[in-house]
């Protein structure tokens, strides 16, 4: 198997007043895996060094780019203004699409994932070019942020083929 880039494909995530830091080690690990570019940690997001991170992300937060940014508005429309594709991944959407539908081809991505009590707030679900959803078999409605950030992160990058996996 081949893990080479293709050039000029972006992929940002913006987690979104996540509150566990096992979930944002997770993520850093999860997004080093899953060829991610750089993470921006919104609202009251933690950010490292914390032990707790630390522990899950297993060094991910020293080797993956991220930037710790108080308001996630301010995030998005700079990404929108240099071209990239706001995509949030949120359950609670009528119009939203399955994620294992999404056959978007962009070459800047920036997934938005969100609380795990509230999810993504209203006024930045309106600021996204698209809502995207995981399908739930069981009787619980979501998943934990870091396991349905994993599924999303692969499948986006599966279907815009950034990386050959």
């Amino acid at each position: 198997m081949s893990n080479e880039v293709k050039k000029g494909k972006l992929f940002y995530v913006i987690c979104d007043n996540i509150r566990s830091r096992y979930n944002v080690g997770s993520i850093f690990r999860t997004a080093d895996g899953a060829g991610v570019d750089r993470i921006f940690l919104c609202g009251i997001t933690p950010a490292p060094p914390h032990p707790k991170i630390e522990k899950v992300s297993l060094g991910a937060e020293k080797t993956m780019p991220w930037e710790k940014c108080r308001q996630v508005w301010r995030v998005i429309e700079k990404l929108k203004k240099d071209g990239f594709f706001i995509l949030a991944l949120e359950n609670k959407i009528k119009n939203a699409e399955n994620i294992f539908n999404f056959s978007e081809r962009q070459n800047k991505i920036a997934l938005i994932i969100g609380s795990e009590v509230s999810g993504i707030s209203p006024v930045t679900i309106k600021r996204c070019d698209k809502i995207v959803y995981i399908s739930m078999c069981g009787k619980k409605e979501s998943l934990n942020v870091a396991v349905a950030f994993g599924i999303a992160a692969y499948q986006i990058n599966l279907k815009n083929k950034k990386y050959e996996f």
